[in-house]
């Protein structure tokens, strides 16, 4: 008995191989035999983002040649969604395809979190995960602004890819995590040095950050300074802050 179930298992496994072989083949010649009818562009805009829509998108996906008509068994998705993220707006991509001829195109944007100014040369935006993306003529970000030393960062494409890169990031969310320092802060001057000046929203002050480090020790004091010293001494009292100096903020 054992041997005949044996057998029998065997001859089960058997068909359902021989099945599903028949079954992918069917799907192949069907798929050749496919058109490219429709092509939807879902763009995912959770933030806002409107660097690019969905014609940019088609441009993007037929590249310089439509590709409507074409046999679906022609066409490389892997290779189109690369071509399409190579785009440094783009943050991922996704194709997908049915036996009706009807193609998805799903694009998520990257989020702005900073933008570089320069005096000359094209501004830049920089996004959540460090890449520096080109401005757009479609949409303008409200976000952080970011000038001085920066040219050597933005020639690498992430600011992650350096030290003083990964400490400016780490800068950017922590101001932008915080609801208190996203209303106050407008503007971060990074110099040759390495040294960060801060320029707030309203007042004409310079806040001396000094060196990327001991951040949360140095907004710490200036949160205090913000708190408790100005409402009493006055908003524009001071012109400049200086908080590089170990347990003490320096005021004139």
């Amino acid at each position: 008995m054992t041997g005949k179930w044996r057998i029998r298992k065997e001859i089960k496994q058997t068909a359902a191989l021989i099945a599903i072989s028949v079954l992918i083949a069917f799907t192949g010649r069907q798929q050749e035999a496919v058109v490219l009818q429709s092509i939807e562009v879902q763009v995912e805009n959770a933030h806002e983002n409107h660097f690019i829509d969905e014609a940019d998108v088609l441009r993007l996906l037929n590249h310089g040649r439509s590709i409507k008509g074409v046999h679906v068994s022609r066409l490389n998705l892997r290779e189109i969604e690369e071509k399409i993220k190579y785009d440094e707006h783009i943050e991922d991509c996704d194709l997908y395809g049915d036996l009706k001829g009807n193609l998805t195109v799903r694009v998520t944007l990257r989020r702005p979190v900073a933008r570089i100014v320069q005096n000359e040369a094209p501004d830049a935006y920089i996004a959540e995960d460090g890449t520096t993306m080109s401005t757009s003529d479609k949409y303008t970000a409200r976000v952080l602004l970011v000038s001085g030393a920066v040219k050597p960062l933005l020639e690498l494409g992430n600011l992650r890819r350096d030290d003083t890169g990964r400490l400016l990031m780490d800068m950017i969310q922590y101001i932008n995590r915080d609801e208190f320092w996203r209303a106050q802060i407008a503007q971060i001057h990074l110099d040759r040095h390495g040294r960060v000046t801060m320029y707030p929203q309203v007042t004409n002050q310079r806040i001396e950050f000094g060196k990327l480090e001991n951040m949360e020790i140095k907004f710490r004091k200036l949160r205090i300074f913000y708190k408790d010293i100005l409402p009493q001494r006055g908003w524009t009292t001071y012109q400049r802050i200086n908080l590089e100096y170990e347990g003490q903020v320096i005021a004139e």
